[in-house]
């Protein structure tokens, strides 16, 4: 069966509306032949006479008074998707959008995304869920929104990214560790009991890379898979563990940390998303808002106010 020609849409709205082809002729900016051409492809796809002569005017069919009811409004929905999108009305706003983060990011970003989404849009509720792989499908498919990481190579390059802050590593320690207040060495870091975070079971990171630059080996006493388990554990432990500075500031609060005393290659934390959402208001929206929520001002603010 082909596939009709919905452009007829119009041109039998305007032919139902004025029950005259030469009129509907002139409101289409068409020819009068052109509007008798077209009345003889819609009587031809709808198998009806649509308008039948009486007198010297046309008047519809039981058929075609049965469109008329159904076409006006499928004209104006099409019409309408077809505009251009109104403002956006965040007040109004209804919509869930799911985040997919790396550990870490929501307890550090977080209370702020969230206070600064409820101000402007008390209807938008956040899902945040974790990042436990690099696979791009969720994004793809739609079942997620937004995504937060470091974009490797396994990242799939229709995807759009925009970077949201750069970081670097620092160790971190319990306050009373026997590290915490001195000068830090390389070989002194080497020589301390560490916790390694690996989401994929490597046992090595770009750290040992740099130590072994400087002929040292560090002891990786414990493996995790994430950052809040690392801090978890040099918390509660004589171990060191080696963390995205900003990513984790909400998470070493009361835990000494100090600079890696060697040159270690930082990171850039980026959001992640779909094309086919670059238009979308709402979803502009939401990552302009979080740019700005882990802006370093943004931080900073939150920073301060939590310990005020």
């Amino acid at each position: 069966m082909s596939t009709p020609d919905l452009n007829l849409l119009v041109t039998l709205d305007v032919l139902l509306a004025e029950g005259n082809v030469a009129r509907a002729a002139r409101r289409l900016g068409l020819s009068a032949s052109a509007m008798s051409r077209a009345l003889a492809r819609l009587r031809e796809t709808t198998g009806d006479p649509l308008l039948v002569r009486a007198g010297r005017g046309l008047v519809p069919t039981p058929r075609a008074l049965e469109l008329r009811n159904r076409i006006g409004p499928l004209v104006e929905e099409a019409k309408a998707a077809l505009r251009p999108a109104v403002p956006l009305d965040l007040g109004r706003l209804d919509r869930s959008f799911t985040l997919r983060t790396s550990d870490g990011f929501v307890e550090n970003f977080g209370p702020l995304l969230v206070a600064r989404a409820a101000a402007s849009a008390p209807g938008v509720h956040l899902r945040f869920v974790q990042k436990t792989d690099k696979d791009s499908a969720p994004l793809r498919d739609g079942s997620v929104d937004l995504e937060t990481g470091v974009v490797g190579g396994a990242a799939s390059p229709e995807l759009r990214t925009r970077i949201l802050f750069e970081d670097r590593f620092v160790g971190v320690v319990r306050e009373d560790h026997p590290l915490a207040g001195t000068a830090i060495t390389p070989a002194a870091y080497a020589a301390a009991r560490h916790v390694l975070v690996s989401r994929r079971g490597r046992e090595r990171s770009s750290v040992d890379d740099a130590l072994d630059a400087l002929g040292l080996q560090r002891r990786i006493a414990a493996s995790v898979g994430g950052f809040a388990a690392a801090l978890a554990l040099a918390r509660g432990s004589d171990l060191v563990a080696t963390v995205p500075e900003r990513h984790t500031s909400r998470l070493r609060e009361g835990m000494a940390s100090f600079a890696l005393p060697f040159v270690v290659p930082g990171i850039s934390v980026s959001m992640l998303w779909h094309p086919r959402m670059d238009a979308d208001q709402a979803h502009r929206w939401l990552r302009g808002l979080l740019l700005e929520t882990s802006a370093p001002a943004a931080s900073a603010s939150a920073a301060t106010a939590a310990s005020g």
